[in-house]
């Protein structure tokens, strides 16, 4: 009988560093374009993001520096672990992230990678203006109090 893979929602990998470094003004969900070893690497739970963020180049969002690692039972047409992903996104989406990208300071920067309740691999990303070292300090001191 075939492994049954959990597809409940959960998070496989998080950016949990994005918020505390970004203020993140919209998220988007977005498809990602994956070849099969990943995907099986990343039902595995193998994936890092925190060094991630999105970029366009030639009218489409590619997700860079992301690590998906190896997959164990993988041979030799196994995946490079950081090659860039390309991102499913609508015309009109990709329009208007390249335009808000193109505002001063705007950055794309990928938030968590999960599998929806399809089974297929999702992952939300966040339009995010960079924080100042003052602003970090603010929101630790209203988070603390």
């Amino acid at each position: 009988m075939a492994k049954k893979w959990r597809t409940d929602g959960r998070a496989i990998a998080v950016n949990r560093k994005a918020r505390h470094t970004y203020f993140i003004e919209e998220t988007i969900e977005a498809g990602i374009m994956l070849t099969g070893t990943e995907v099986k690497s990343l039902r595995e739970g193998r994936a890092n993001i925190n060094e991630a963020y999105a970029s366009v180049k030639d009218n489409d969002i590619f997700l860079l520096n992301a690590h998906i690692a190896e997959y164990a039972g993988g041979n030799r047409e196994n995946h490079p672990p950081r090659r860039p992903r390309k991102l499913l996104l609508h015309k009109r989406e990709i329009q208007k992230l390249t335009m808000a990208l193109q505002r001063d300071g705007m950055t794309l920067v990928p938030l968590s990678i999960y599998f929806n309740d399809r089974g297929l691999a999702k992952t939300s990303l966040g339009l995010a203006k960079g924080k100042r070292q003052y602003d970090k300090r603010a929101t630790v001191k209203d988070r603390e109090w």
